[in-house]
C-alpha cells in the first residue's frame, strides 16, 4: 500500500480483461490498468491517484512483467 492505494496483480482476469493488468483500490474507488502501457482499462479513480499508480507501475515495470 502507498498513499492509501492498494495494488492487486492479475495476469488474466477471465471475462473482464484479456491483457495482464493490475487493480488499484483507493477508498471506494477501484480501477484497472494495463501493465504494458499503464493505460486505464476501467473504473473510476481520482486523477491524482491515476498519476501515482502510473508512476508506481513505471518504477516496477520489470517486476510486473516478470510476474
Amino acid at each position: 500500500m502507498f498513499y492509501g492505494i492498494i495494488i492487486r496483480l492479475y495476469f488474466y482476469d477471465k471475462g473482464k480483461h484479456s491483457v495482464a493488468h493490475i487493480h488499484a483500490e483507493y477508498g471506494e474507488f477501484e480501477a484497472s490498468f494495463e501493465i504494458e502501457t499503464g493505460e486505464i482499462l476501467s473504473g473510476p479513480i481520482p486523477n491524482k491517484k491515476i498519476k501515482l499508480v502510473q508512476a508506481w507501475m513505471e518504477i516496477h515495470q520489470e517486476e510486473l512483467i516478470a510476474d
